[in-house]
């Protein structure tokens, strides 16, 4: 299981995710650069991701949903705020509407990827920072943490292929 460590801190609305792979950082950085292989992870395994936009440039924007095992569908967003390649980027987080537009009932949150190399490998530090305590606990409740987990668990299937 490539996740070695969450840490969650409710007074910095933070929520952390540690993951270790082992594939180069460039191999790693590159899976979430491809639309087509971030998909093959991105969701958890019952609810798979689809890639309908995936502008990897600072200014950009991805779009994709996801789909459950009832059929059901959510729809989420990045805008690529940095990306400084292959340490790290930093995206606006959010969910989206069935009208293709911001969920506005929904928080939007800044997530922070880092690449580092370790031990022949690569060391990923994502880092959750929510615009509120109440929107830390609404996610940690619809399961983030756990889908984060499942989804990063499918990982080294994509990383073998590449």
């Amino acid at each position: 299981m490539p996740v070695v460590e969450i840490r969650k801190d409710p007074e910095a609305l933070t929520m952390t995710v540690v993951a270790q792979f082992a594939a180069p950082v460039n191999r790693v950085w590159a899976a979430y650069a491809d639309a087509r292989q971030l998909e093959r992870f991105w969701g958890p395994p019952t609810w798979p991701a689809k890639f309908v936009r995936h502008d990897f440039v600072v200014g950009g924007r991805s779009e994709y949903y996801m789909t459950g095992p009832d059929g059901g569908q959510s729809a989420g967003f990045f805008e690529f705020l940095s990306i400084d390649e292959p340490r790290s980027f930093k995206v606006r987080d959010g969910f989206l509407g069935p009208d293709g537009q911001q969920a506005e009932s929904m928080p939007v949150m800044t997530m922070v990827f880092n690449f580092e190399p370790h031990d022949g490998g690569t060391r990923m530090v994502t880092t959750t920072t929510f615009p509120s305590l109440e929107a830390l606990e609404q996610l940690l409740g619809m399961g983030m943490e756990e889908g984060l987990t499942a989804a990063m668990g499918q990982i080294d299937a994509v990383l073998a292929d590449g």
